[in-house]
């Protein structure tokens, strides 16, 4: 495993130490001289703000429920697409029913053009789904999932602050 070098001391001996690369290379890592040579788990004090122990080993663990890059960097545009005031105020109309273009634009009180744009990103997003009906285009929340975000949000934003 490559990783910085470091310097620990463990029941008063010195050795260099691997430390994986999630820890920068201006922490320093120690052992506390306290530390048993037959403890099952090594914990190490970094140099944080406060000084505390951490189980490199539940940190690896942790990192491994990380989203991976590619993920958090969608996530990132999903939830920059829903930053507009304007496209939360379409997903609200659309959050209580199906609307076609002008229900929409009178609901929030915008022009069609405008309410057609922003349905434009909420579409690339896949937040929305349309239906044609004739020469009528009919929007909706795409999935429940989306419903559901809304409303936990919604109700998040509701509750008393601390």
């Amino acid at each position: 495993m490559s990783g910085n070098l470091h310097e620990r001391r463990l029941s008063g001996t010195l050795e260099d130490v691997r430390v994986p690369a999630l820890i920068s290379t201006t922490s320093i890592v120690t052992y506390p001289e306290t530390a048993r040579p037959d403890a099952k788990r090594s914990t190490k004090a970094l140099e944080c703000a406060t000084r505390h122990a951490v189980d490199l080993d539940e940190v690896g663990q942790l990192q491994s429920k990380l989203l991976s890059v590619e993920k958090s960097q969608r996530m990132a545009e999903f939830f920059g697409c829903l930053g507009d005031a304007n496209r939360l105020r379409i997903v609200s109309a659309l959050a209580d029913r199906e609307l076609c273009v002008c229900e929409i634009a009178a609901a929030v009180e915008m022009s069609e053009s405008a309410v057609s744009h922003q349905l434009r990103t909420l579409r690339g997003a896949r937040l929305v789904g349309y239906r044609k009906q004739g020469r009528n285009v009919f929007y909706f929340l795409k999935d429940g999932h989306i419903l559901n975000l809304y409303r936990e949000v919604a109700e998040h934003l509701d509750e008393p602050q601390d």
